[in-house]
């Protein structure tokens, strides 16, 4: 197996492993005192793409839905450049997560005793953890030169992302009112300065 492809995938699995918790939180906000919940197809699609770019991502390293990397040595920089980029933003992600503390939940809502989250990374960025999971997956599609998995990123969970990064934003503007105003001013959307 190639070597970048293993790189990938010890990284995956560690940084699985280390979103474990926050998969145990989410569990819990599911049986938490829930203030809103909004019911909308942003709940359930968006994560359920992101899992699929995940299977595919996994398929991908053991080298099925890529291109053959022995006939394009010249694209080796491209994927170094996209292992760096899943490596770092893999853990840029679970710092988002950590940082969200008890606040992290796999649904947009609002709980009953619910903080404003802003700190660490979302001291410059709203929405980091989409940030991060954009970028990670952007990595390993390049990385791997899955001609499967880049498509799925840029055609279906980048818009589905944004979108329900948007509803989280309209959804904490409304429970938290001036306050987010503030944050907002403050903070991008996905990426500093911007939106």
């Amino acid at each position: 197996m190639d070597p970048i492809n293993i790189l990938l995938g010890l990284n995956l699995i560690a940084t699985l492993g280390a979103n474990m918790g926050g998969a145990k939180k989410g569990f819990r906000s599911a049986i938490t005192v829930v203030k809103e919940r909004p019911k909308t197809f942003l709940q359930n699609l968006p994560p359920n793409v992101s899992l699929i770019v995940l299977v595919f991502t996994i398929v991908s390293i053991f080298q099925i839905g890529t291109l053959s990397y022995g006939k394009y040595p010249t694209l080796n920089s491209l994927r170094l450049f996209g292992l760096f980029f899943n490596v770092a933003f893999s853990w840029f992600q679970v710092w988002a997560y950590k940082s969200m503390g008890e606040s992290y939940s796999q649904d947009i809502l609002i709980t009953k005793n619910h903080e404003l989250v802003t700190k660490g990374p979302f001291k410059v960025v709203r929405h980091p953890q989409y940030l991060g999971q954009i970028l990670t997956d952007l990595g390993a599609a390049l990385a791997l030169l899955s001609y499967i998995v880049l498509p799925l990123v840029l055609f279906l969970e980048v818009p589905l992302l944004i979108l329900r990064a948007r509803e989280e934003d309209r959804l904490l503007a409304k429970h938290f009112k001036e306050k987010y105003d503030d944050y907002r001013k403050k903070t991008g959307f996905l990426l500093p300065f911007i939106g």
